[in-house]
């Protein structure tokens, strides 16, 4: 399916839906509807579906409380999305009861340690997809699935899954494919999501509701503001533990992590992932601001009619300065030290070439199977697969002068001019 991704007033709603959403809406104002997302009913539920009820370390509860009113309160869910973020939340209290009772069970498994990670943590919309992509495509590296984010420790049998030979989890992670695409077709042209591809591990920080995710997909900026101040060593420690796990599920080997939520906390990263390498990518500011702003707004659109595009703009500009103010000034303290650079434009046009020099700097090596392998990868995944991406600053109330002021401490850093020939001097 071909489509045009661009920012509109109104989002696309198949007729069913749009329809449901009314009902929705319609039982809310005669003050039968509204199904209320309460943390005693989400654990109730979690409990109910999994059959377990020891969640060990229960200090999440207070992110997860955090969350909770600022959905309530800011979030202004239309009935489908209620409904979907139900789901969402009850999924992750009970992939952590699963976690805790395969830590009882299977000791020896997560005691195991894992190999330093490559650590790919661009910024948002500068290739980092089309990167990680491309290292999945190499057999001595081992990237995080789809279905395994979204169901990392669920059974992988089912009677579902017998009777058509496949993972549970990749099952279900397939339905979750289809019904995006039938709720946002436009979706699939900015960022595709694919039962069977590489997928951000900042969906395993998620299940500590500690995460950049629900201010990527809702309007809740006081959780927002809160989750800034809060340590994401618990988080992070988590996504160790689930690694491992998912390890033993599938075989080990190297990890290859990828998130722009990663830019925030590589002190973190590094902590929890002793001798971790950094790849950070580079982009024009000018360029993904724009592209990932249409990203939210697309997003925000599946689980709310009420989204502002100048809102987004404003939040994420702080946001995201934010991000590579934290992420220079630490490559600053550690001197570069485990760190390479990949540019963009580099890398779109001479991709093969630009991973051989990243090989090189990651102490790599390319073989001519990982190469053919990386070639098939790119020709599987073409730019504009899924259709044209169409996006404008001034959709979002920026500026191309105001984001070049914003961005000027990056735009000069030494990272950026390092492997910036162009925008960067500009």
């Amino acid at each position: 399916m071909r489509t045009t991704a661009s920012v509109g007033s109104l989002h696309y709603r198949p007729l069913p839906l749009a329809l449901l959403n009314r009902l929705g809406q319609r039982m809310k104002s005669l003050g039968a509807g509204g199904d209320s997302l309460q943390e005693k009913a989400l654990i109730r539920a979690a409990k109910s579906q999994t059959g377990l009820s020891d969640f060990g370390d229960e200090s999440f509860r207070e992110a997860l409380g955090v969350l909770l009113r600022s959905i309530e309160r800011e979030a202004n869910l239309h009935t489908v999305g209620r409904l979907i973020t139900k789901a969402r939340l009850t999924r992750s209290l009970a992939t952590r009861l699963r976690l805790e009772d395969a830590i009882k069970k299977n000791p020896a498994v997560f005691e195991t340690e894992l190999e330093a990670p490559i650590v790919i943590a661009g910024l948002q919309r500068t290739g980092t997809t089309m990167l990680h992509r491309l290292l999945a495509s190499d057999p001595q590296l081992r990237s995080l699935r789809s279905y395994e984010a979204i169901a990392p420790l669920a059974p992988e049998r089912s009677w579902l899954s017998r009777l058509h030979g496949r993972d549970a989890r990749w099952l279900e992670a397939k339905l979750s494919e289809q019904a995006l695409l039938y709720m946002a077709p436009d979706f699939f042209a900015i960022h595709p999501v694919e039962a069977d591809a590489p997928e951000e591990d900042v969906l395993l920080l998620d299940y500590s509701f500690l995460s950049t995710v629900p201010e990527a997909t809702l309007h809740v900026p006081s959780y927002a503001h809160w989750l800034e101040q809060q340590d994401q060593t618990p988080a992070y420690r988590t996504l160790d533990l689930m690694l491992r796990w998912l390890s033993h599920r599938r075989g080990p080997a190297r990890w290859i992590l990828k998130t722009p939520h990663h830019l925030e906390f590589l002190e973190v990263v590094r902590k929890v992932f002793p001798g971790a390498r950094i790849v950070q990518t580079h982009r024009d500011p000018t360029q993904t601001l724009a592209s990932f702003c249409s990203m939210i707004w697309h997003s925000r659109g599946v689980f709310s009619d009420h989204v502002n595009p100048h809102e987004i703009g404003r939040h994420w500009s702080r946001k995201v300065s934010r991000m590579l103010e934290r992420a220079l000034a630490f490559r600053e303290r550690e001197g570069n030290q485990g760190f390479a650079d990949v540019d963009y434009e580099a890398l779109v046009a001479s991709p093969l070439e630009t991973i051989e020099r990243l090989y090189q700097q990651l102490g790599l090596e390319l073989a001519a199977d990982t190469r053919w392998a990386m070639t098939e990868t790119l020709l599987n995944s073409p730019q504009h697969k899924y259709g044209r991406h169409q996006y404008a600053l001034e959709d979002f109330g920026l500026t191309t002068p105001q984001v070049h002021e914003m961005f000027s401490f990056y735009r000069k850093s030494l990272a950026l001019n390092a492997v910036f020939s162009g925008p960067a001097s500009r």
